[in-house]
């Protein structure tokens, strides 16, 4: 009597388990940006395959990494691609970085973010003209931050200063002389850039470092992206990355179901959704990031030895403790 009570009491647990709604969460960007916009684009397409898909707000790709790693309720988020090489570098005597770096894997590539380094000084026309120079390079924790010290470190330049400063404050800096230049990571147009009005010395400056260009990808910023830009500026780009927990159990099933979603509708994001859609390839092959396993599963990109692989499903779990207890 004692065994059947418990199995009983057993499968109330798994049944509801099996068949609840799927909740999850994403944390993208400000609500003004592209991030936030891409977010809500997976939001609407999920919805209509039975999973609600919370979007909040963030600051930026380091504290979205950390999201994911540590919030509850968020399973998704979207990060540049040189963020885990930032994670890395950090990560050599800090044991709870190796971990974050170590747990957090690429659902799919998104679009390019082209690194724009806009200055205000003639003197300024190669990314070694930084050199002893005071340039923003976006608050702490912001994708323009992580990428600006990335490309610091890479060329071996030692700019004067680097201001904390971003955005319209940056702008309104560097036109009123206070700084020499700023970063700035977005896909172009970058709307900011847009509304900036012409000034004499204002110019993009090329990113061509052969040590920055054996890393990242090569992009061009076409003439007349903006008002001010009369020729096209070589430069390099980050990905645009969404990104999930190396989840065993339950989220495992979610997050590779809601990837499904997103591999067989990408025509629908391309109708529906924002322009950046457009330059989307989900099979585009990332230098650094390892796609997770539950992914490429659903997705059937999985290695023959991948596929065996298991997940732990929590029902199979109790399942198993069960019939062990009747053996």
């Amino acid at each position: 009597m004692r065994r059947i009570v418990l199995y009983a009491f057993l499968v109330l647990l798994i049944i509801p388990y099996q068949v609840s709604a799927v909740e999850m969460g994403i944390v993208t960007g400000s609500t003004t940006g592209t991030y936030y916009r891409i977010g809500n684009d997976i939001r609407s397409l999920v919805s209509r395959h039975g999973i609600n898909l919370t979007v909040y707000s963030a600051k930026g790709s380091l504290d979205n990494i950390a999201d994911v790693f540590e919030r509850p309720g968020v399973q998704l988020g979207i990060a540049q691609s040189d963020a885990l090489s930032y994670i890395d570098s950090m990560a050599t005597e800090d044991n709870r970085i190796k971990r974050v770096a170590k747990k957090v894997k690429m659902v799919f590539p998104l679009y390019n973010e082209e690194v724009h380094i806009l200055a205000n000084n003639k003197q300024i026309s190669t990314f070694s003209d930084l050199e002893g120079k005071v340039v923003a390079i976006g608050k702490e924790g912001s994708g323009s931050y992580l990428t600006a010290n990335l490309l610091f470190q890479l060329a071996e330049i030692a700019p004067a200063k680097r201001a904390e400063v971003g955005g319209k404050e940056a702008i309104k800096a560097l036109l009123d002389g206070d700084i020499d230049a700023m970063f700035y990571v977005a896909g172009y147009p970058v709307k900011l850039f847009q509304e900036t009005a012409p000034n004499g010395h204002l110019h993009l400056v090329p990113i061509t470092h052969k040590n920055i260009t054996e890393f990242y990808p090569i992009s061009t910023i076409p003439a007349f992206t903006y008002a001010w830009q009369t020729d096209n500026v070589s430069t390099i780009a980050a990905k645009a990355v969404l990104i999930t927990y190396d989840y065993k159990w339950r989220h495992c099933e979610n997050v590779g179901s809601l990837a499904k979603i997103m591999y067989n509708n990408l025509d629908w994001l391309k109708q529906h959704g924002h322009e950046k859609w457009k330059n989307v390839d989900f099979d585009f092959q990332l230098r650094k990031w390892d796609q997770y396993l539950c992914v490429k599963k659903q997705i059937g990109q999985a290695s023959p030895e991948e596929s065996h692989t298991s997940p732990h499903r929590m029902g199979d779990i109790l399942m198993r403790g069960l019939k062990d207890q009747f053996k």
